[in-house]
């Protein structure tokens, strides 16, 4: 900060890119009020240090008065990683393996590199030109790129295992959490990430199943309370829609995410239907999503997580009619990973079991971390795990592959 206050941003930014390879994201992204800026001690006389902000200036004005000084990369050591993901974890490994000389070979489901950070994430929340920027620094350290690629079906994990004498998966969690309820797969119904993608990305950037433009909606109702709900709830507003509605239930103080996604949507309009639960959803005579059956809640006793356990009103049931119903409960990891890697061990949610100290997984060579590890996480987290990963990483194929 003392370098920003002289004017020296390429040197501020500089000093943010020594301890994150994302930035630019992070500064965006990152609930500063919970983490750096909630800590400021500056903020215990006044307003905090604005953090975040202040890293997104400094590293996007680098990028554009010219790019960051190119990072120096070791002479080739004939050593080879995969790693399976392209998104916060994945990036946050390749490039620090790649500067430490080795092959490094980054495998994606999706079209376009950037994981969650290009899919995930909406355009008026994220820069999406600094993730593009961001890969293509990664190219130009080595980092080669094989996408539209699913690991387990495109091509097999013991393949990877054979070809490279590491490999980091970084899969993420995107398989949505389902609400268990009737109709879930009714036209109309939408998993979080499929209504972000097709109302935010152009089809060149999709799967083929998901290219085609969502229909036209004048009423749209998502369930959720975290910060994808937010993501949610916002796409619909600039999709055009003219009443859009947030189902939670439990109240605004017990809410997640970020209070300022919140303060957005309720700038734009958005209507908050607290301590209310759906208990039904409704279809029309041809099977399409009609309405959203809710019943109102009343907080009791504190449940696990401390937080007041929402108990049903008796005789409050309600409908809210829309045109299209969005589910953003949260994610899992995919299922499919017990079929895909079965030497390598999970947990009962699915998540892959490591070492925290290492990052490491039960099976020789095989690393993991990010939302693959924790759950739906922050970007921060899946940062920090792959610094963990990497050192271990690192160390392996230094040591020539003893566990």
């Amino acid at each position: 900060f003392w370098l920003l206050e002289q004017g020296d941003f390429d040197g501020a930014a500089n000093v943010f890119r020594e301890t994150s390879e994302l930035p630019e994201m992070c500064g965006r992204l990152c609930p500063q009020e919970r983490l750096c800026e909630g800590h400021c001690v500056v903020g215990k006389k006044g307003e905090p240090v604005a953090i975040g902000k202040l890293e997104t200036f400094v590293t996007e004005w680098q990028l554009a008065n010219g790019n960051p000084p190119p990072a120096t990369v070791a002479p080739a050591t004939g050593k080879s990683l995969a790693i399976i993901g392209s998104g916060p974890a994945g990036i946050g490994v390749a490039e620090r393996i790649a500067r430490s000389g080795h092959r490094v070979v980054v495998y994606d489901a999706w079209p376009v590199a950037g994981g969650l950070l290009h899919y995930g994430i909406p355009n008026f929340k994220q820069n999406k030109a600094s993730v593009a920027d961001r890969i293509e620094r990664l190219r130009d350290l080595g980092v080669e790129f094989v996408l539209d690629t699913r690991v387990g079906e495109d091509v097999a994990f013991e393949e990877l295992e054979r070809e490279f004498d590491a490999v980091f998966v970084a899969a993420g969690a995107i398989e949505g959490v389902e609400l268990g309820l009737e109709h879930e797969d009714a036209p109309g119904v939408f998993a979080a990430t499929e209504f972000l993608v097709r109302g935010n990305l152009p089809p060149e950037d999709l799967p083929e199943e998901l290219r085609a433009p969502l229909p036209e909606l004048r009423s749209v109702v998502v369930v959720g309370g975290g910060d994808t709900s937010m993501d949610c709830v916002r796409t619909a507003v600039r999709l055009g829609a003219e009443e859009v509605r947030l189902v939670y239930r439990r109240t605004e103080q017990e809410m997640q995410g970020r209070e300022e996604e919140r303060m957005h949507a309720h700038e734009e309009g958005v209507i908050f239907e607290f301590l209310t639960s759906p208990t039904a959803i409704l279809v029309d005579d041809g099977g399409a999503f009609h309405a959203l059956r809710c019943q109102l809640m009343e907080l009791g006793e504190p449940d696990e997580s401390g937080r007041a356990r929402p108990e049903p009103i008796a005789g409050s049931s309600f409908e809210i009619e829309a045109d299209a119903l969005v589910l953003a409960i949260g994610y899992n990891v995919e299922d499919g990973w017990g079929e895909v890697a079965p030497a390598v061990e999970r947990d009962p949610w699915g998540r892959f079991t490591v070492d925290p100290r290492t990052m490491r997984t039960n099976h020789p060579g095989v690393f993991a971390g990010g939302d693959d590890v924790n759950g739906a996480d922050l970007v921060v987290t899946a940062l920090a795990d792959a610094h963990v990963a990497a050192a271990s990483i690192e160390e392996w194929l230094s040591a020539g592959g003893d566990w």
